[in-house]
C-alpha cells in the first residue's frame, strides 16, 4: 500500500479546506489552480494533456459524468496512480476544479 507523505506546501492547503468553499475567493482559485497545474500536472502533463494519467482537456472530459469527475479528484481511483484530494479539497471546490476544466480554464 502506498504511503502518502504531507510536505509543508500540502499542509497549508489543507488549513483553508476546513471552512466550506461555496464561494471560492480569488486568492483561493489562485492556490487550486497551483495545485492543478502542479499536482496534477506532474502527472497528467503539464498542459493537462496527458502523461501517466489520463488527458484533463474539455473535449478528452465531455463525455464523462460530472458527478464522477468530482468523486474521482475527490476519492482516487483504487489501484491506479490517481490519489484521493479529499484531505486537500472540498466537494465544493472539487466541483469548481470538474468545471473549469470542462472550460479548459487551466
Amino acid at each position: 500500500m502506498k504511503q502518502w507523505r504531507l510536505t509543508w506546501p500540502a499542509i497549508a492547503l489543507v488549513i483553508p479546506c476546513l471552512a466550506p468553499a461555496a464561494d471560492l475567493d480569488a486568492a483561493r482559485q489562485r492556490e487550486i489552480t497551483h495545485l492543478v497545474r502542479q499536482d496534477c500536472g506532474s502527472c497528467h502533463g503539464m498542459t493537462l494533456a496527458g502523461g501517466l494519467g489520463l488527458p484533463l482537456r474539455p473535449e478528452a472530459l465531455r463525455d464523462k459524468p460530472r458527478e464522477s469527475l468530482v468523486a474521482t479528484i475527490l476519492y482516487g481511483r483504487p489501484g491506479t496512480a490517481m490519489p484521493p484530494w479529499a484531505p486537500f479539497l472540498s466537494e465544493a471546490e472539487a466541483e469548481w476544479v470538474v468545471d473549469m476544466l470542462l472550460k479548459g480554464k487551466f
